[in-house]
This record gives structure tokens, C-alpha cells and sequence, in this order.
């Protein structure tokens, strides 16, 4: 791998335009767009909390598993928002990017809802400060001007892309339950937690004896390994599974000295939660892969463009459940060469509350191309989880 320098990487970013590439494709959208249309307005919201239990194959073991982290609960909260304008569209979001996420509260999602009133969706191109109610300004524009989302970043994209089915840190065989399910849905890439109180040999054992061999699995140590000798140890061990391809936040996160130790010793792929500053892992070659989840705007382009001049991937994971969100990180993904896979977490929550269904074949979604994000909320759905 070529050694970048911080020049480097800016004057790459220089030669596609630095974000120059996505104002591209915003302008050959709005292009597109009758000028009556990017004159629209939006004139009213909704926000829409809701309360989705656990699936009940997994919930009784998931409010376990919270419990061991000092978290009560045995359901998922997420604050969903629908976006009018005087032209009829509708645009639709979920305001939460993340669990802890504070601009998902019902307040402060009707306070970003409340900036937006009178003006055109157009004006908030690529603005994080919106949190996930940007999913539904993005929805918006794309209706608008009859390109799917994916469209809005960049003029060709993939047309499918890679899912990764996902699990939270279960016993061996619940996790062996729910990697065979994955599989039989179509998904042929599986992230794993594990923490102190399972351990990941005796998980992989169950995991891989349970799937074919074309299944591939990365965990997720959450920081939970501690140190290099501890990560390097446990990395040595599931070299045994072949199917085990890369490890996720084995020591503190943002640890440059950890991961200088584990650079030349570590048995498998090295991957972690994107650093406040890229950099320094870049020019020493410490990671194999990054990892991202909100912000969905500004920054989210900044790092998609940032893996594809370094050829260190990006991989996505936007913390949340529902499937509207699901859906707009796979047009993020469809969009950038950089993002080699998204991750799909909505199947641990009784219902996605969409009306389309999330399907996998031979381990690829096949993206919308409808206006817009291409899918909409269930009702019904809305109405039965509906909380507060």
C-alpha cells in the first residue's frame, strides 16, 4: 500500500473535486428538476416516536445481554419524521443516527423539523446538523427531481450492493441460530459482537460450524480486548476459522500506540470506529478497513472519498433499526466506490415499519431506483408502535 502523507490525501481529494464530485450530482439533479419544483417549500412535518420490541427469537437473550451492559430494556425507541411540501411530496426519516444520539429525542428532532419550515429542501444539502431528519430531505430532492438517492451523490452507482447480517453478543448458540438464519436469507457476511462475558472462540466454533463455507464473519470486540497482547492472543486462536476475516475495535478506540503494536503481529484484518484523525493511521498502515456511522451528510462524503484515495474501505453502519434507515445507507453505499458494505441491523426488531421488504440474494440488495429513496413507512405499522 502506498505511504499517504496529509498532502497526499488533500490533493487527491483536489483531483475529484473534494466534494466537488456530489455538488456535481446534486447540480446534474437539479438540472433535472422543473424549476417549480426546486422553488418548493416545506410547509409542515410530523414526527412520529415509536417503541418496537426485540424479535422475539432473540428478545428475551438481547434484554440479557443489555442487562450485563447496564442497560434495562427489551425494545427499540427511534423517533421517525415525514417531511411535506406545497407540492405534495412526501419525504420520509428516521431523526436518530444512534442510540445515544441526541438530536434523535422528540424535541430536538422537532426543533431541526422546526428550521426547516418555508424553506426549500434544496438549501440543506449535505448539512449534518440535521441528523437523520436529513434522510428525509434527501428523499425529498430525489423525488423531486426523479433520480433515486444514490443518484443525488454520484452519477453512476452500484446497482446492488453487499449487506452484512448482524448479531449482538449472544451465546454460542444463538449465534449459531441466527448466522444460519442470516444465511438462509440471502446474506454471506455476518458481524459479531463479543465481549468479556462470551467467549469469541467458543462463538466461532458454533458460527462456523453452522454455515457453509462461503459465509464470511468479522467481529466486533467493542474495545472489550484491551490490550495488544490480549487482542493478539485471541486474533492467534480464531485463525482456526477461516471463514473469520477481520476484527473490529480489539483495544481502546483511537489507540494509535495500541494498534503500532498489533500492525505487524495480528493475524487477521484490522478494522475501527473512524478516529477523530484519520491521518496517522493512514501514513502508518495500521487499519485494513474503517468504520462509519453518522454523521450522513458533509462528513460521510468526506470519509467515502477519503477510503477511495487511500484504498482503505469504508465500511457503514448507521446505528439504527428501522428500515428507512436501512435503506438509505444502501444508497450511500450504492453511491461511493470507497464503502465496500453496509450492515443491516433491522431483523433484531419485531417490525422493520416499512412496506417493501428488505431482500437478499446471493449476498447482495439490490438498491431502489425509484425517486426518491424507492420505499415507505407502513401505517399501520406506524399506528401500532406508536409510543407517547
Amino acid at each position: 500500500m502506498r505511504k499517504y502523507s496529509r498532502r497526499d490525501i488533500l490533493t487527491s481529494l483536489a483531483a475529484l473535486g473534494g466534494l466537488g464530485m456530489v455538488p456535481s450530482a446534486l447540480g446534474q439533479a437539479q438540472a433535472k428538476t422543473a424549476a417549480s419544483a426546486t422553488r418548493q417549500r416545506i410547509t409542515r412535518y410530523e414526527v412520529i416516536p415509536v417503541r418496537v420490541p426485540m424479535h422475539d427469537r432473540v428478545r428475551d437473550v438481547f434484554a440479557e445481554v443489555y442487562r450485563k451492559q447496564g442497560i434495562n430494556r427489551d425494545y427499540y425507541d427511534s423517533t421517525l419524521v415525514k417531511l411535506y411540501t406545497d407540492e405534495g411530496l412526501v419525504g420520509i426519516g428516521d431523526a436518530l443516527l444512534n442510540v445515544e444520539d441526541s438530536l434523535g429525542s422528540v424535541p430536538q428532532a422537532k426543533a431541526i423539523c422546526n428550521r426547516l419550515i418555508g424553506r426549500s429542501p434544496w438549501e440543506f444539502l449535505l448539512d449534518d446538523s440535521l441528523g437523520g431528519v436529513l434522510i428525509a430531505v434527501y428523499d425529498l430532492i430525489g423525488q423531486a427531481s426523479g433520480l433515486p438517492v444514490s443518484r443525488l451523490f454520484s452519477p453512476e452507482t452500484k446497482t446492488h450492493i453487499v449487506q452484512s447480517w448482524w448479531s449482538q453478543c449472544f451465546p454460542p448458540d444463538l449465534m449459531a441460530t441466527e448466522a444460519k438464519l442470516g444465511y438462509n436469507l440471502g446474506y454471506r457476511v455476518h458481524k459479531v459482537k463479543t465481549r468479556d462475558f462470551e467467549d469469541p472462540v467458543e462463538q466461532a466454533e458454533a458460527v462456523t460450524s453452522s454455515v457453509p463455507a462461503d459465509f464470511k464473519i468479522w467481529a466486533d470486540a467493542n474495545s472489550t480486548w484491551k490490550t495488544p497482547e490480549r487482542a493478539i492472543k485471541y486474533g492467534e486462536r480464531l485463525t482456526r476459522f477461516p471463514q473469520y476475516f477481520a476484527i473490529e475495535s480489539p483495544c481502546d478506540y483511537d489507540s494509535l500506540n495500541h494498534f503500532r503494536q498489533l500492525r505487524d503481529r495480528f493475524p487477521l484484518k484490522l478494522a475501527e470506529h473512524y478516529p477523530q484523525d484519520p491521518m496517522p493511521f493512514v501514513r502508518e498502515e495500521l487499519l485494513q478497513a474503517l468504520v462509519t456511522g453518522g454523521p450522513i451528510g458533509k462528513t460521510l462524503v468526506q470519509r467515502a472519498l477519503m477510503a477511495e484515495v487511500t484504498g482503505i474501505p469504508l465500511w457503514v453502519q448507521h446505528s439504527i433499526l428501522t428500515g428507512v434507515a436501512q435503506v438509505f445507507q444502501a444508497h450511500q453505499t450504492a453511491a461511493f466506490p470507497g464503502i465496500q458494505h453496509a450492515v443491516s441491523i433491522t431483523h433484531v426488531i419485531q417490525d422493520d415499519l416499512m412496506v417493501e421488504s428488505f431482500e437478499m440474494k446471493d449476498g447482495l440488495y439490490e438498491v431502489p431506483t425509484l425517486p426518491g429513496l424507492g420505499v415507505h413507512f407502513n401505517e399501520d405499522a406506524l399506528e401500532k408502535y406508536r409510543r407517547g
